[in-house]
């Protein structure tokens, strides 16, 4: 009896591997790439978000995790631009194992060249060499309101100071080396303050020269060590053309970069309010691309679709391009984990509720 007990357990556990195996097959065709995009937990967050990681994003079939580390991280480089509490190499390597076992890519995030401040508050980065700043003429101010006078939503550092390079690329090495990265994510969205007037090296200088020549730099810098470089795409669209605006698409003439970056950048294409097909044009221009939705559940299911689409239909060429999709959470790790295990009134549901359609469609798609 015992043995036949055995046999049986090894019958089920061969059938399970085998439909594993087969939905596995399925959503690579269909969508190679199944991420999410959020903060990097804080050291007393880490024991919740590992079990997010093995009970919610490998059993829905999540392969790819962004996580926005900026100065969350103990740098040894430059430990001056490191948060208070930030996480330690121990904790990262924490995360890494586990994602290693559960089949899941890691991607670590620095905002480069834009978001180096937010709201009222200058980032660690030009608050400890305030001569990056590309508008140091612009204040910031005790209280931050939308639209103001100086036209500031995140200040931007100057990309062509002789000297920020030396510092954000030691980061960026620092961090892809304690990740084990293969990828490395460059945020590069929302850039508003580019090739300012009164700057004394960008002044008069094509704006989209000087995000593209930024891309291709970084890009560059990655490649002497075969790592991958991602952005945000907004700064790529004609926010005029397209209709999307100033906020999804540039209105200051970087969407013209794009015929101007190397074709190997992959492209995190971001629309939340609704699913503008413009993963469509990326591919079309020769980018690998992701789709990348964010609160509305109705948006994520219509972009999936269209990715589906687009990975069916289109020709091969353009098809493999279309990489899959990544759902984006813009609060702390720690609020939408609380918001998604333990839900009440104060909750931003719209992120949660966002979060499981595109698992349920994951999992519709693997049937």
């Amino acid at each position: 009896m015992k043995t036949r007990s055995v046999i049986l357990s090894l019958i089920c556990l061969l059938n399970f591997s085998f439909v594993m195996s087969q939905e596995k097959l399925v959503l690579d065709s269909l969508m190679p790439v199944r991420g999410l995009c959020i903060s990097a937990p804080q050291s007393d967050n880490m024991d919740r978000f590992l079990k997010f990681m093995k009970e919610e994003l490998a059993p829905n079939h999540i392969n790819t995790l962004i996580l926005r580390v900026d100065y969350n991280y103990q740098y040894k480089s430059y430990p001056n631009l490191s948060n208070e509490n930030a996480l330690t190499e121990k904790e990262v390597k924490k995360m890494v194992s586990s994602a290693k076992q559960l089949g899941i890519e890691l991607i670590p995030q620095i905002n480069l060249l834009g978001h180096q401040s937010w709201a009222n508050d200058l980032g660690n980065l030009l608050t400890e060499y305030p001569e990056f700043d590309e508008t140091p003429h612009v204040k910031m101010p005790e209280k931050y309101e939308w639209p103001n006078d100086d036209g500031l939503y995140c200040k931007s550092y100057c990309p062509l100071h002789p000297d920020v390079h030396k510092v954000v690329f030691s980061l960026v090495d620092e961090i892809m080396d304690v990740f084990e990265a293969k990828a490395f994510h460059a945020g590069m969205d929302e850039v508003f303050y580019i090739g300012d007037d009164k700057c004394p090296r960008c002044a008069g200088k094509d704006k989209a020269k000087l995000f593209a020549d930024e891309v291709t730099r970084i890009r560059d810098h990655l490649a002497t060590k075969d790592r991958e470089l991602w952005i945000w795409g907004d700064r790529l669209l004609d926010g005029e053309t397209t209709g999307l605006g100033m906020w999804e698409a540039s209105t200051n003439e970087t969407h013209l970069a794009i015929d101007m970056i190397p074709k190997d950048v992959v492209i995190c294409d971001w629309h939340y309010n609704r699913a503008d097909p413009t993963a469509a044009y990326f591919a079309l221009k020769g980018f690998r691309v992701v789709t990348c939705p964010w609160n509305k559940p109705e948006v994520a299911v219509e972009q999936l679709s269209q990715t589906v689409t687009l990975r069916q239909t289109a020709n091969e060429k353009t098809a493999d391009r279309v990489l899959g999709m990544v759902q984006t959470i813009w609060s702390p790790a720690s609020r939408f984990l609380d918001d998604y295990y333990n839900p009440s009134e104060e909750s931003n549901s719209g992120h949660v509720e966002c979060t499981k359609a595109f698992f349920d469609s994951i999992n519709a798609l693997a049937k």
